[in-house]
C-alpha cells in the first residue's frame, strides 16, 4: 500500500490496532461508508428527519413559550397517568366538593404533572382545614388526608352566629347540625374569654348542665342563661366564691327551681332576687290578702 493512499475510517482504526467497542461498531461502519460514497439512505429517511426536525421545533417554541408543562400533561394524561381516582379523609365538616374544587382537575389532568403542593395550599383555605396533605399514588390516585380545626363554642354577636376555637378565633359562619350542641356565648370579648369561665362553670356539672348561655357584659363579668330563663348576675371578682354559694343554695333550698327571672350577685354581702311578673303579681297580692286580713275587726259573740 502507498503511504499516500486513504484508507476508510474503519480500516484506519484496525491498521492502528485499535479495537472499538460492539455499541461502536455499527455506527463506525456507517461512518466508512459514508466518507467512500457508497451509503444509501435507508426508506422514509426524509420524511422521518422532517417530523423529528418539527417535533424539536413543537418542542422548543412550547418551551420557550412557557407552555411546556401543558404539553408534559397532555402527553402523560393520555399515556395512562390521568388522575381518575381521589381518595379523601379526615373531614367532617369540610365538604368533599370543595376539596375536589380546590384540586383544580379538568378530567384529563397527569399525575405526573400534577402540583401537590399547590394544591395542598389551596385546600389549606377551607375554613375548616388546619391541615392537609396531598399526596400521588402513581399511577392514576390522588390522597388528600384532613385534619380539621377543633370546635369550642357559638359566638353571637348581635344577630351573628360563628363558630370559634378554643382561644376564640372564628372557623366559619353557624349553619347548624352537629355543631347546635356546642355552648352558646354572648357578646363582644365572649369569644376570647369563655375557656376560662366555662371550665371554673363546669367544676358543678349540676348547674353547667343547666346553662343555655354564656353571656359577657361590657367585657368585664358573666352572666349565665339558664334553660328555665332565669339570669344568674355574676360580679366582676370572686367569681369561683359565687359559682360556690351559687350552687348551695339552689341545694338547700332550690333557688333556681323557684318562680324567678334573676338573681344578683354582684353586690358582695347580699343577694337580690328578682320575681317573674307574675309572681310579683302573685305576691302583691298576697300581701294585700295579708294586710286585710289584720284591718279585719274581731267579731265578738
Amino acid at each position: 500500500m502507498g503511504a499516500g493512499r486513504r484508507r476508510p475510517l474503519g480500516a484506519f482504526f484496525l491498521a492502528e490496532g485499535f479495537v472499538l467497542p460492539r455499541w461502536l461498531r455499527k455506527p463506525v461502519r456507517v461512518l466508512a461508508r459514508l466518507f467512500k460514497g457508497d451509503f444509501t439512505a435507508p426508506r422514509y429517511a426524509s420524511t422521518i428527519s422532517s417530523a423529528a426536525f418539527l417535533a424539536a421545533s413543537v418542542i422548543y417554541g412550547a418551551y420557550e413559550g412557557g407552555h411546556m408543562p401543558t404539553v408534559v400533561q397532555a402527553i402523560t394524561a393520555r399515556s395512562g397517568f390521568a388522575v381518575d381516582q381521589i381518595k379523601v379523609v379526615g373531614h367532617r365538616e369540610t365538604s368533599e366538593i370543595d376539596v375536589l374544587d380546590k384540586l383544580e382537575l379538568d378530567g384529563w389532568t397527569s399525575l405526573i404533572g400534577f402540583d401537590a403542593e399547590k394544591a395542598r395550599e389551596r385546600i389549606t383555605e377551607l375554613p375548616w382545614v388546619q391541615v392537609a396533605s396531598v399526596r400521588k399514588v402513581y399511577p392514576n390516585t390522588l390522597e388528600v388526608k384532613i385534619e380539621e380545626r377543633k370546635p369550642f363554642a357559638i359566638w353571637q354577636r348581635g344577630s351573628e352566629l360563628s363558630v370559634v376555637e378554643e382561644d376564640g378565633r372564628v372557623i366559619a359562619p353557624f349553619a347548624g347540625g352537629r355543631q347546635a350542641a356546642l355552648p352558646l356565648v354572648v357578646g363582644y370579648g365572649a369569644a376570647q374569654d369563655a375557656s376560662a369561665f366555662l371550665a371554673k362553670v363546669r367544676q358543678y356539672p349540676e348547674l353547667a348542665s343547666r346553662v343555655k348561655g354564656y353571656i359577657r357584659v361590657s367585657e368585664r363579668r358573666w352572666d349565665l342563661w339558664l334553660e328555665n330563663g332565669v339570669t344568674v348576675k355574676l360580679p366582676e371578682d370572686a367569681v369561683d366564691a359565687a359559682l360556690a354559694d351559687l350552687v348551695k343554695m339552689d341545694h338547700d333550698m332550690g333557688l333556681l327551681s323557684r318562680d324567678i327571672a334573676a338573681v344578683d350577685m354582684r353586690i358582695t354581702d347580699r343577694l337580690v332576687v328578682q320575681l317573674t311578673p307574675e309572681a310579683a303579681l302573685r305576691r302583691e297580692a298576697a300581701l294585700k290578702d295579708a294586710k286585710g286580713n289584720k284591718k279585719k275587726p274581731e267579731t265578738r259573740i
